[in-house]
């Protein structure tokens, strides 16, 4: 049995910022590329952990263990985790019901998030 999955997960490395982003459906499959980038961003340890979602259309509860798992990690090293929308309403959906919406940097300001404003 062959799986197709279309979701994406890219990398980029900017001075301060290590981005992620993730297109498509993000379930129990998918996690195994978001772990990689997770594993890259904290070998990388840039300041700041932009995880952009805009893309994302579908996540369970393996992308909100994720994203649990990564805040937790980045807030032990004293760096930060933002995520960049804006997030699609099964996204935010996800995020408010179990509560954990307000415990994420969240912004739909692309230069914000990857402190492009800043020197």
């Amino acid at each position: 049995m062959q799986y197709d999955s279309r979701t994406t997960v890219h990398v980029t490395r900017h001075p301060r910022v290590f981005e992620i982003a993730v297109r498509g459906e993000v379930d129990y499959d998918e996690c195994d590329l978001l772990q990689a980038a997770w594993a890259e961003a904290e070998e990388t340890a840039l300041p700041v952990t932009v995880v952009d979602l805009s893309g994302v259309t579908f996540g369970d509860s393996a992308l909100l263990n994720a994203l649990l798992d990564a805040r937790r990690r980045h807030s032990a090293a004293g760096r930060e985790l933002v995520l960049l929308g804006p997030l699609h309403q099964a996204i935010r959906r996800l995020l408010t019901v179990t509560g954990t919406l307000e415990h994420f940097t969240v912004t739909d300001s692309r230069s914000a998030a990857l402190r492009l404003d800043q020197p």
